[in-house]
């Protein structure tokens, strides 16, 4: 008899904070699909609980309500951290910029003492605007970013940076087991209308009949990646043997703003029936990065991974689900 090998993964425990938050609550969905337990941490600064209401009779699912720039309370059998928690759009972290410096800072290290105390692995989502508007493209892991520490973005931009900074500090003087992920623009379902991240700007205007609005001349570029690319990319890394340093969480393919504009304006057309709506243009915002695309080599070679979802596909997977949420309301 051929000895039968289970190749399934051993059940964790695991904390994700910023729970209630767009990427947050789908990599929730994704953790429990893979059959671990997860204890989700928010505390509805830029979330939304009816990102978790469908889990609420889920008995591996467990929510708390916390403010990380306070300190946790005892968490027992706790085996990974995923941190998710800090408004990740304009409008949300320039509202309260202190909050997000602390959030960023103070935050990360009360999840960082969690991890050191009970010797458990931590991935800290960091993002691609620790490049900012960067004089290298495409962007790897050893650029070391082009940001103004003075400016209405400097809290989000530098909080993130410090936040990375303070991770390596755990790593060296601690040994805390780190993970780093630098997420590229990521879109898909549960990101509300009004977030104000390009995306979901775009199809929000489109679907209710009004012009979109670019910011600039639509000559800046972005790579854009559909959630469930980015779920896979963070457990890959969190998986991975890699703790060196920080890893693109990203999709190579480059579009300016005027194509991801014509794009949603023809798929919200076709899948809605509401006629073409046009583009009006306004002035640049301050910092805007004029590039951005991430190189992904490292993430191939060190966790297998990149992303499958097309640009087009998953635009109407979101456009879908705006839909149906309007004609749930």
């Amino acid at each position: 008899m051929p000895k039968i090998v289970d190749t399934k993964e051993p059940e964790l425990k695991i904390l994700v904070t910023g729970a209630a938050g767009f990427l947050g609550s789908n990599l929730v969905d994704f953790l429990l699909e893979k059959g671990h337990n997860v204890i989700g941490v928010d505390n509805f600064q830029s979330g939304s609980s009816q990102n978790l209401d469908h889990l609420k009779n889920d008995a591996r699912f467990e929510f708390l309500s916390h403010n990380i720039q306070d300190a946790l309370p005892d968490l027992v059998g706790v085996h990974q951290i995923y941190n998710l928690a800090c408004p990740a759009s304009p409008v949300h972290y320039q509202k309260d910029p202190v909050s997000t410096l602390n959030t960023c800072f103070l935050g990360t290290q009360n999840l960082l003492e969690l991890a050191r105390s009970k010797r458990i692995r931590i991935l800290h989502t960091s993002t691609s605007e620790v490049y900012g508007d960067p004089s290298i493209h495409p962007q790897p892991e050893h650029y070391w970013g082009n940001v103004n520490s003075f400016g209405p973005r400097a809290c989000y931009d530098e909080g993130k940076r410090a936040a990375e900074a303070l991770c390596y500090a755990y790593r060296e003087q601690h040994g805390v087991d780190i993970r780093i992920a630098r997420i590229f623009n990521t879109y898909g379902p549960r990101m509300r209308p009004s977030d104000g991240r390009v995306v979901s700007s775009f199809i929000a205007s489109a679907l209710a009949s009004e012009d979109l609005k670019i910011t600039g001349d639509g000559k800046s570029t972005r790579s854009f990646q559909y959630v469930t690319d980015c779920t896979q990319g963070l457990y890959s890394l969190m998986g991975s043997d890699h703790s060196q340093g920080p890893v693109n969480i990203g999709n190579p393919g480059e579009f300016t703003i005027q194509q991801l504009a014509e794009l949603t304006i023809d798929v919200v057309s076709h899948m809605s029936g509401h006629p073409k709506v046009s583009i009006t243009y306004l002035p640049p915002l301050v910092d805007d990065p004029v590039v951005r695309r991430p190189d992904i080599t490292l993430a191939r070679k060190v966790l297998g991974w990149e992303p499958v979802v097309p640009l087009q596909d998953g635009l109407r997977r979101t456009i879908e689900w705006h839909i149906d949420q309007s004609r749930s309301h």
